[in-house]
């Protein structure tokens, strides 16, 4: 077993989930950042586990046809942790996520499946909307290394929106603060600070308690610490994707799960008309009440703020008719809980939206196991430059249902 800071020649396999690739020396198996399929590289070792090692490519000896010299000094072995991909060209940065998404459907799931992932306006930089700086010692902002709680500062991020970047939190001392977070809108022009005391733990906000969004045709009340999608055009990628794979109907009843600021409610809202219904679960107060503010002129929605298996669990109970679910839960997934009882409520469809696709597939071998397929995903690079992916599944039952029996 080779030992922490040995440096091994290495030819790479492909890409693994969480932003590197495989490579195999001698019966051990590395995870090697920094690298593309097909290169051959010297790789330092920076940790040893029990079945694996993992490594940052160093010098590259036979280097991809894919492969770019990354535009930030800090997209590097030891320096920010943020940009997986920055070294790869952008159509290629998505085939290596397709593969990744592909991988974990057919081993998580067993799912036999080609993916695309699908790019948004706007490139491949200068997209991230909202940042949370780490404040090393010294007071100056920057972000992690990979794996780790050491801060490397910045002078500027290639991938904030332009936005974020007039802050200019990077110039700054913050001698008093252990994060700094900022979230910029591109539809509005807002923009706020929430800066974390380093002493009290304290968060302080600058510039408002909340800024606008607009996507699907409508404004968005986002507070400070709410949740938005970091790219200006996710919002509305992501809404015309659950909307078109729904294929929402007039007079249907709708559930929108882990609801957000109501972004996906406000698109059922106007596919299920006024004839319709649509119930938006939230358990965080703060985007519960978003939500409310957001929702108040849709009179056929109603917001409840809980937690979503207790209110699953009320449906279930009642035997509330439920026709079509959109489904977006946190990194973690829905889980097995959440899956049987959304089964149990037998729709006709669900809109999985998944920023996970290791948790998506195992979701998705959840609602195999109980009669429910998956018929249609999407993915989108919302995040480029980066190992993250979204993906929008659409599940029906296996063996459609009368429409009497909803």
């Amino acid at each position: 077993m080779s030992s922490v800071g040995a440096v091994v020649e290495l030819q790479i396999g492909p890409p693994a989930y969480g932003g590197s690739c495989v490579a195999r020396l001698d019966g051990q198996v590395f995870f090697v950042r920094h690298a593309l399929p097909g290169e051959t590289v010297r790789a330092q070792i920076t940790e040893v586990a029990k079945r694996f090692a993992r490594a940052d490519a160093i010098e590259v000896l036979q280097p991809s046809q894919h492969r770019v010299e990354p535009p930030c000094p800090v997209a590097r072995p030891a320096g920010c942790g943020g940009c997986d991909w920055q070294h790869a060209d952008l159509a290629y940065q998505r085939d290596i996520k397709a593969t990744v998404v592909a991988e974990q459907l057919r081993r998580l799931a067993g799912l036999e499946r080609s993916v695309v992932v699908e790019g948004l306006p706007g490139g491949g930089f200068g997209w991230r909307t909202r940042v949370r700086f780490a404040v090393d010692d010294a007071g100056r902002a920057g972000f992690r290394r990979a794996r780790s709680h050491v801060v490397v500062p910045v002078d500027h991020c290639p991938i904030a929106h332009p936005g974020v970047e007039a802050a200019g939190v990077e110039t700054k001392q913050w001698n008093r603060a252990s994060e700094v977070e900022v979230a910029a809108s591109a539809s509005s022009g807002q923009s706020l600070l929430r800066v974390t005391g380093r002493r009290d733990g304290v968060v302080r906000t600058h510039g408002g308690d909340a800024i606008v969004e607009e996507a699907a045709g409508r404004r968005f009340r986002v507070s400070a610490g709410g949740f938005w999608q970091v790219h200006p055009a996710a919002a509305d990628a992501l809404t015309a994707a659950v909307v078109a794979g729904l294929g929402v109907r007039p007079g249907e009843r709708a559930l929108d799960l882990y609801a957000g600021a109501g972004l996906f409610a406000a698109a059922l809202a106007d596919g299920v008309g006024a004839d319709g219904a649509v119930t938006a679960v939230e358990s965080s107060l703060l985007a519960g009440a978003d939500a409310s503010f957001n929702l108040a002129d849709l009179p056929h929605v109603s917001v409840v703020r809980s937690d979503v298996g207790k209110a699953l669990g009320g449906l279930v109970t009642t035997r509330e008719r439920v026709d079509v679910v959109v489904l977006d839960p946190p990194r973690s997934g829905a889980g097995a809980k959440i899956v049987a009882a959304l089964v149990a409520l037998a729709p006709r469809a669900v809109a999985y939206v998944a920023c996970d696709p290791a948790a998506l597939a195992r979701d998705l071998a959840t609602f195999a196991a109980q009669g429910f397929a998956l018929t249609s995903l999407r993915a989108f690079d919302l995040f480029p430059q980066t190992h993250h992916v979204e993906c929008v599944a659409i599940i029906e039952p296996a063996t459609p249902m009368e429409e009497g029996a909803r």
